[in-house]
């Protein structure tokens, strides 16, 4: 949701964007059509991103990078594969490979991985999401995990230990009813927008549960369970039995970072990106948050990106396309010189996104996290919870048709938070009803 919620803004269509309108070679060189370029609005990343394509090509003179802005909008994806139009070389959300592997429109990988340098040093669960049957279709570059965001100022003065931040729900609870004796509101919830469904989704992974499974060749709604009660029951605690979550809701992101950057309250699930936008646009500071491992830490929801290969793409365009990615994006070597230029710029270190993504197991994870503290601009111990915990906790991806689930599921949230007396059972049931009719669309 966090992804594919953000604002698409697609491959720039000039002639000789695609493959399949352009030579492999010209000059002696092969020339490789790439995406993921940031917008000039984007300053400092579109900086880096061109001086890293001039650097790469420095280093690989048989390699000629053709960059375009954009990433991947899976409503024009299909006719600029068939137009060809598509780059070589093109991002994608972690929700986009199953389906596009599906239908046979990203390139088999398998042979030429083996030479992908630091590939058997990824992230098991990162690398499934681009794999299928065996066979390999993308690299993953970067993800995310949810995990509990919470006020160490406000932990303070309700008098809880901002350094041991709640590990069940049940301690989330109680510290939530301190933080509203406090005077602030203990813990929020997004419920608008499809935000709430998000959210809801996982709630469920927290507590063991899912919100659809696989059922023969297609899926079926999950969460009219156990599970799905429970994660009801705590809201309801929480918003009508505790009032430790406020009076005002159908709240959505901003509503909530806002919340948080004025001081206002104690919690919220969030990925470790959330602390970062609440101190550049809502006037935070670093030192003033923690980022924990999501409650009970039965299951996460997993997000992210990576890269994969057009299908029509040579053998001499994958493999270079395959040296940009892993030289961009999957590069223990380059890490200390990208912190560097991070810090001398004035970009924020320390949190677990790119440039250093939690995507690494054994000696590039160990490399990652002495950098990471070497060249910190902020207290990286305040997010220690969340890095030790992503490692005990496995993350699973966004259910098919989110946004579509996540709407059906957005009225049960809200339900749930604005009526004392909602019947939990009946909007399960209901839910259950309208998301297996979309689960029945996929194909």
């Amino acid at each position: 949701m966090k992804k594919s919620a953000a604002v698409l803004l697609g491959c720039v269509l000039v002639a000789g964007c695609g493959s399949g309108s352009t030579n492999d070679t010209a000059g002696g060189k092969v020339v490789v059509n790439i995406n993921g370029q940031p917008p000039q609005t984007q300053a400092f990343d579109r900086k880096v991103f061109d001086e890293d394509v001039a650097e790469f090509e420095n280093e690989h003179k048989d390699i000629d990078l053709v960059p375009h802005e954009g990433f991947m909008d899976p409503k024009t994806f299909s006719a600029k594969l068939a137009g060809g139009q598509l780059e070589d070389v093109f991002y994608v959300y972690f929700t986009d490979p199953a389906a596009l592997i599906a239908r046979k429109q990203a390139a088999d990988l398998t042979s030429y991985v083996k030479d992908v340098k630091y590939y058997g040093d990824l992230k098991q669960e990162l690398k499934d999401v681009f794999t299928a049957d065996g066979k390999v279709y993308g690299l993953p570059t970067a993800n995310y995990t949810m995990g509990l965001l919470y006020s160490r100022t406000n932990f303070t003065k309700a008098g809880l230990n901002p350094d041991s931040p709640p590990k069940t729900w049940d301690e989330v609870r109680a510290a939530a009813k301190k933080l509203k004796d406090a005077g602030v509101t203990g813990f929020a919830e997004y419920s608008k927008s499809n935000q709430g469904g998000w959210h809801f989704t996982t709630w469920m992974k927290s507590v063991g549960g899912d919100i659809a499974r696989k059922d023969g060749d297609t899926f079926k709604a999950d969460f009219n369970n156990d599970k799905g009660k429970e994660v009801l029951r705590r809201l309801k605690e929480m918003r009508w039995d505790d009032n430790s979550m406020g009076e005002k809701q159908l709240l959505e992101i901003g509503d909530v970072q806002n919340m948080m950057g004025a001081g206002q309250l104690g919690m919220y699930l969030a990925a470790p990106d959330n602390v970062a936008a609440i101190v550049n646009q809502f006037k935070g500071k670093y030192d003033d948050y923690g980022l924990a491992a999501i409650p009970g830490q039965q299951g996460t929801l997993l997000g992210g990106e990576g890269y994969m290969i057009n299908p029509g793409a040579s053998p001499e365009k994958i493999k270079a396309g395959l040296k940009w990615i892993q030289w961009k994006y999957l590069n223990p070597d380059r890490l200390e010189t990208n912190l560097q230029k991070y810090k001398d710029r004035g970009q924020p270190v320390g949190l677990p996104i790119p440039p250093i993504a939690d995507i690494w197991t054994g000696e590039p994870r160990k490399k990652q996290e002495e950098l990471k503290g070497k060249y910190a601009t902020m207290p990286v111990q305040n997010f220690q919870a969340y890095v030790d915990g992503s490692e005990q906790t496995k993350g699973t991806l966004e259910p098919p048709q989110a946004q579509q689930v996540y709407a059906i599921l957005d009225t049960v949230v809200q339900a749930v938070l604005t009526n004392k007396d909602a019947d939990h059972a009946a909007l399960l049931k209901d839910a259950e009803t309208k998301v297996n009719a979309v689960l029945a669309q996929v194909k």
